[in-house]
């Protein structure tokens, strides 16, 4: 019976004190600290490099990361892949945020190059989001690696999605190295995007909370969507859904400037809505998107008729807040922090929508959603409808009960795409 991988990590961690170890593979370790009763998944970048090098092997390699594209002992994938032997890495790209994750939502991203290693860095969140057949020139397969959220909003998918659409076209295959899902992968929540607002913070009609790890958006965005590159996925190993391992026994990268912890991304498909309106979404604070709030709001006629919806796994406090950038920059604002009491029933996309419905209806002269064509709630919704019965009064569980037919139908043929 041949040894698991689990028992072979001791051996793994003494050979990468050894003078050879330079030369051979990299090894990912454990990362500390850790829940001593549980084991960290091995990472598609691991698997990769350690059983999988072929899919790479004499070829010119281009890497498409940031500063979340690195093992569990958090060895970049940059430098990871330009010191092996067996193969070139020849170009990088980056997407929002950059490479080195250091430019703000929304900003441009221009192309460089990398100090550490000299190599054209590729923006694809500048003039292009897809890479054009001159970056493309001298590779012979991308690689993808970057930490997803597990919203639909957020624009890594679809970094992958374009990145997909040139690797096509160029006739090169792509490779995808999976991460966990943040949210634990079982959930799926919201409503699905329809296409007349399909944009760069919704490209596919799939949920708000859509349940699946990078590697799964791949194979139902090559299949399901059409794009039809020549895609490769390199699983994790040792993950389950459910697990949520970016808690316990891998370290969490914040995959952009405004996604610090996995707190963050746990409310981030509710109160990412947030940023299609007036309302502070805590960007500024050392809390974004658990914060929520703005000049004209009552802290504790907020947090008190929060608190009275009894909405499940979470609480609202009232806070004093004052962004130090992004809306309402230096003003003094009121609002609740959203604190999550028991993650396996919280609920992100409820709890944002009743939070927003709740502010519209106590302030409908302040509140405003964001103008546009459309306005960009819209976008992040995924359709007018939702703005739309805001408006008109409707109740939360009407509103919800709109997006079930087409949840459920989502969950089907999410399903035939799943690897864990």
């Amino acid at each position: 019976m041949p040894l698991r991988p689990t028992l072979l990590r001791p051996l793994f961690a003494l050979l990468a004190l050894s003078p050879l170890a330079a030369a051979s593979v990299p090894v990912a370790t454990a990362a500390v600290p850790c829940d001593c009763a549980a084991v960290a998944p091995r990472l598609g970048i691991e698997v990769l490099l350690r059983e999988r090098p072929e899919l790479l092997r004499g070829k010119r390699v281009g890497l498409i990361t940031n500063m979340t594209g690195a093992d569990s002992a958090l060895r970049s994938d940059v430098d990871l892949l330009a010191r092996r032997p067996d193969f070139e890495l020849v170009a990088l790209f980056g997407p929002e945020h950059g490479v080195r994750g250091d430019v703000q939502a929304g900003e441009h991203v221009d192309s460089s190059r990398d100090p550490a290693t000299g190599l054209p860095v590729y923006s694809l969140y500048g003039q292009t989001r897809e890479p054009t057949p001159a970056m493309l020139d001298g590779v012979d397969v991308l690689v993808f690696d970057i930490q997803d959220v597990g919203a639909r909003f957020y624009t890594y998918p679809y970094t992958l999605a374009g990145a997909m659409r040139a690797a096509r076209r160029a006739g090169i295959p792509i490779v995808v190295l999976d991460r966990p899902e943040p949210l634990g992968g079982e959930r799926v929540e919201g409503p699905v995007l329809e296409p007349g607002f399909a944009s760069f913070v919704g490209m596919f009609p799939i949920p708000l909370r859509h349940g699946m790890t990078i590697g799964e958006l791949a194979r139902l965005f090559n299949d399901a969507f059409g794009i039809g590159a020549q895609l490769q996925v390199v699983p994790m190993q040792g993950w389950r859904r459910g697990e949520q391992p970016l808690r316990s026994t891998l370290p969490w990268i914040p995959p952009s400037p405004n996604m610090p912890t996995p707190d963050t991304a746990l409310v981030y498909p509710g109160t990412g809505l947030f940023e299609g309106t007036n309302l502070s979404e805590g960007r500024g604070t050392t809390r974004p998107f658990e914060i929520v709030g703005a000049p004209f709001v009552d802290a504790q006629v907020l947090a008190t008729r929060m608190n009275a919806l009894g909405l499940p796994g979470v609480r609202f406090r009232p806070i004093a807040f004052t962004p130090t950038f992004s809306k309402h920059a230096g003003v003094p604002c009121g609002g609740v922090q959203i604190h999550v009491v028991d993650r396996n029933a919280f609920l992100p996309v409820r709890t944002g929508l009743a939070l927003l419905k709740t502010l519209h209806d106590l302030y409908p002269g302040q509140f405003r959603f964001l103008p546009g064509e459309p306005p960009f709630f819209d976008k992040l919704a995924g359709n007018a409808w939702i703005r739309e019965s805001i408006e008109r009064g409707e109740p939360l569980a009407a509103i919800e009960a709109r997006w079930q037919a087409d949840l459920g139908r989502f969950e089907e043929l999410r399903r035939r795409y799943l690897l864990y």
